[in-house]
């Protein structure tokens, strides 16, 4: 899809809202990628769902790769079925959306899915044979949190990836764990913060000993890490001591200190949820056991949040290449009719092999500037009244500012 700027109904602003405090909502607020309807919940615009969609392909992918079979289930969740794990209770969950029916009865808005996907799943693995499977989806979640001060990263309403395993054995789980481990750092290399992501060592609750989560440094987090710079390799503050130090081999005093926005989870569930839904397969003697289970979660939103938080420069955004709006940024300077012509066809030639942004307003060029560089397409494409005459366009890199002239026919190679 490529657009022209004209014809985009949303507008960039000089200053965000004086509410809101984040700078990455304040950033995607200015750019018109977003739209704040009350703290905690935004609504996505032709841009940021663009980029939204983007982070889901990536991690789509990586899903797919891993076998996972994708669903979609509802929001609305059963009482009941939440009250066999004793999570329907507030005390134990403590962010429920609860709403009444008309005809009686309670229903929540579903804040995660352990629950309804063991109890949906359980009706298809009669045998052993029908494992290991893995589910996955993108699905709105809705979380009653206290805090909504941190603008995408976190949110009242919002789209989670949960991907659940279900597994005959632990062995099973364990390797299949570790394969989307792999995936996870696949997925934050691919949206461009990769390098400042590290596999978090956590508390496995009332799961397993550990679960890992995965912790992009940044001053605008709201969790504390203890890194390894050298083998990736980091621990959550809330498990941090010398008894899990020494248990994971790990030096203290090559240790640093970070603030941090959690991206992604995984955790090993074992039977935590099968054996109260009943969840079972016979196994090879005909034996009724329970399924054992692990779930792992990304924030399509909060990666983008976070992309913002730790990519943007004093000018504005920058994406990433592979989850920004467009490919190329294509500016018009000048209103005579050769440029017009000129700018008009780059744009349909480039429109044939990219996807292209074509700012063909009638602003001036300061204005436009400013605008591409706080939307912050990687490729910045200028066509202008000196360049014409030189038959060369000018060509900016958003993230390291360099602007290199080139020939006309050289455009298709540079892109």
């Amino acid at each position: 899809m490529n657009m022209r700027q004209s014809q985009l109904f949303t507008k960039t602003r000089r200053e965000a809202p004086s509410d809101e405090v984040s700078k990455n909502a304040a950033l995607l607020i200015r750019a018109g990628f977003i739209n704040k309807e009350m703290a905690g919940v935004y609504d996505y615009l032709p841009l940021g769902l663009r980029v939204l969609h983007k982070i889901e392909n990536i991690i789509r992918d990586e899903m797919n790769a891993l076998g996972g079979q994708e669903v979609l289930m509802s929001t609305l969740q059963r009482k009941e079925l939440w009250e066999k794990t004793n999570r329907w209770n507030d005390e134990i969950i403590d962010v429920w959306f609860k709403t009444n029916l008309k005809n009686g009865g309670e229903l929540g808005l579903g804040p995660t899915h352990e629950e309804p996907i063991t109890n949906m799943v359980e009706q298809f693995v009669p045998s052993y044979r029908n494992l290991p499977f893995s589910v996955y989806q993108f699905q709105n979640k809705f979380r009653n949190e206290i805090r909504a001060s941190s603008g995408v990263i976190r949110t009242r309403e919002f789209v989670m990836k949960d991907l659940y395993s279900f597994h005959e054995s632990d062995k099973s789980l364990d390797q299949f764990y570790e394969k989307v481990s792999d995936a996870y750092v696949n997925i934050f290399e691919k949206c461009g913060i990769g390098k400042n992501t590290y596999k978090t060592f956590a508390s496995g609750g009332v799961f397993s000993k550990y679960s890992h989560e995965f912790q992009t440094v940044s001053d605008a987090g709201e969790d504390t890490v203890y890194i390894n710079e050298e083998s990736k390799v980091a621990i959550n503050k809330e498990v941090y001591n010398d008894e899990v130090l020494f248990d994971l081999k790990i030096d203290k005093s090559k240790l640093v200190e970070k603030k941090s926005i959690e991206v992604g989870n995984i955790f090993k569930l074992g039977v935590k949820f099968s054996e109260p839904l009943s969840c079972k397969f016979k196994n090879e003697s005909g034996e009724d056991m329970p399924v054992v289970m692990g779930c792992y979660g990304i924030g399509p939103a909060r990666v983008l949040g976070t992309i913002v938080e730790t990519l943007s420069d004093e000018k504005g955004i920058v994406w990433p290449k592979e989850v920004a709006p467009f490919d190329v940024h294509l500016l018009r300077l000048g209103e005579t009719e050769e440029v017009k012509v000129k700018a008009e066809e780059i744009y349909k030639k480039l429109s044939e092999k990219v996807e292209v942004l074509y700012d063909d307003r009638d602003l001036r060029a300061g204005e436009k500037f400013a605008d591409a560089d706080l939307l912050g397409v990687p490729i910045q494409v200028i066509v202008g009244e000196k360049g014409l005459k030189e038959n060369t366009l000018e060509i900016k890199d958003r993230k390291t500012g360099e602007v290199k002239n080139i020939h006309m026919d050289e455009l298709h190679s540079i892109v």
